[in-house]
């Protein structure tokens, strides 16, 4: 395979596909997930049960998309085969604005964990600093080619796996029935508390979608996106799952409710002394920082695929070492500019709107992804459709959508009117983007140039069976 600098792109194997998908999903969120859903009793344990089959079930859509077309762009790719080239906009539109977004948050994120590492004093100056360095770090190891991106994955996905296993395993040794407090807390219903701590899980898997995303990058796509997606998952939802249970067995509930680092404390619980601090801080330092290499590359991805097809600017089209330099570019400094914005102006409300817009955005892909696959589905021949497979994809197609619904009604009403009005603003851009296309293809028909649009695969269009 050939790069547009004519270089050979390197290919991600599985175990370093696996990486991306757990590294992309396991963020910072989860060192404080266990004291968030606390107040709500151990029915949030149940929440993430339900959530997780939710999550298994996207991502074994994805991986059936990927093997009708394994190409990379993820959600883009399939959004845009079903329902044409507004739909594929939308889709790339959305998932790119959250990247980036989510990117800087992110990295202010880390900011707290790498002080309580290294003990240092915060400011304002330094803490700005510090953020940038998280994002510009991964961006420079993007830039470096797809085996540098693959070999920061991995190694930040073992270092952040090793501790948070440490901590569920050893848990089981020093589970305390009489910490985990009951059932439903508050003296609500056991279904208002499951729906409640299932709103705060929701974005727990966020990034099942990432070895389709990068599906031109992974060997062998038709069969490893699909086993990348489902083994990612899972490996993250037994960190999930065991993590949260080892937390909630060792940390007296009332403790746990008010804890700002709750695996510290299950640590501090088991062990005595004040060592967890350091260690859960390096594991949620490492944690970003191997988050913020995955979706760095998610970021440019995604416009990638778009400006192959003319949707997106050109310069978006064009990879070097295997990675689109431009969208890496692009992301870094347009969430080293939020990141700017919150530490320099204050202005915080800004900061937090753009975040809550980013939970909508997420979900945007995932919805059209799995119309793609009810619509291929519906579509193929069904002569050719095996009874049985036709029936557990389509289920795990309504699953998938189903799940996704349930993550934008989660988001709540703010994220869901704001991020529509960021997602209808990206109108403008496919309008200037739709206007430019007729006139390069003129252009070609000249002999003057090839348009982006023009660049298709030498590859027969897949059949649409089941």
């Amino acid at each position: 395979m050939q790069e547009t600098d004519g270089t050979p792109a390197r290919r991600f194997g599985l175990p370093t596909a696996i990486c991306l998908v757990m590294g992309n999903i396991i963020g910072g969120g989860i060192f404080l997930l266990p004291a968030s859903v606390a107040p709500f009793g151990t029915v949030s344990l149940l929440a993430f049960g339900v959530l997780t089959i939710g999550a298994i079930a996207l991502a074994l859509v994805f991986g059936r998309l990927a093997e009708r077309h394994p190409h990379t762009g993820g959600p883009y790719v399939y959004a845009r085969a079903a329902f044409g080239d507004f739909a594929g906009f939308l889709s790339a539109w959305s998932y790119w604005t959250m990247t980036w977004v989510s990117n800087a948050a992110l990295a202010v994120a880390g900011v707290g964990y790498f002080h309580v590492l290294t003990g240092g004093s915060s400011s304002k100056s330094t803490d700005l600093v510090i953020a940038l360095l998280m994002l510009w770090l991964p961006a420079l190891a993007n830039l470096a080619g797809t085996r540098w991106v693959g070999a920061v994955q991995v190694v930040s996905t073992v270092l952040k796996f090793i501790p948070l296993f440490f901590v569920a395993v050893a848990g089981l040794f020093f589970f305390d029935p009489k910490n985990l407090g009951s059932f439903s807390e508050g003296g609500g219903s056991w279904a208002s508390g499951l729906s409640a701590s299932a709103a705060i899980l929701l974005y727990s898997y966020i990034g099942v979608e990432s070895a389709a995303m990068s599906a031109g990058e992974v060997r062998d796509p038709e069969r490893n996106v699909g086993r990348a997606s489902v083994f990612g998952t899972i490996g993250a939802a037994v960190v999930y799952l065991l993590g949260t249970v080892a937390v909630f067995g060792t940390v007296a509930h009332d403790k746990l409710a008010k804890s700002t680092a709750p695996f510290s404390d299950a640590v501090d619980a088991m062990f005595g002394g004040e060592w967890g601090g350091t260690l859960i801080a390096f594991a949620a330092v490492v944690s970003i920082v191997g988050a913020l290499n995955g979706w760095t590359l998610m970021s440019a991805q995604m416009p990638y695929a778009a400006a192959k097809d003319g949707l997106f600017p050109a310069m978006f089209g064009k990879k070097k070492r295997g990675v689109p330099t431009a969208g890496v570019l692009a992301a870094a400094v347009l969430a080293s500019l939020l990141t700017i914005i919150n530490y320099v102006s204050g202005s915080g409300g800004v900061f937090e709107i753009l975040v809550l817009i980013t939970t909508f955005s997420a979900t945007v892909p995932y919805l059209l992804a799995t119309a793609a696959q009810v619509y291929f589905l519906l579509k193929g021949e069904r002569d050719k459709v095996h009874a049985g497979r036709f029936t557990r994809d389509m289920v795990f197609a309504l699953g998938g959508f189903g799940f996704s619904f349930w993550l934008v009604a989660g988001a709540g009403y703010a994220a869901v009117y704001q991020g529509g009005l960021f997602l209808l603003a990206g109108i403008l851009v496919y309008a200037w983007m739709a206007a430019r296309r007729p006139a390069a293809a003129e252009a070609e028909a000249d002999g003057a140039g090839e348009p982006v649009a023009a660049e298709k695969s030498a590859e027969p269009e897949p059949e649409l069976v089941a």
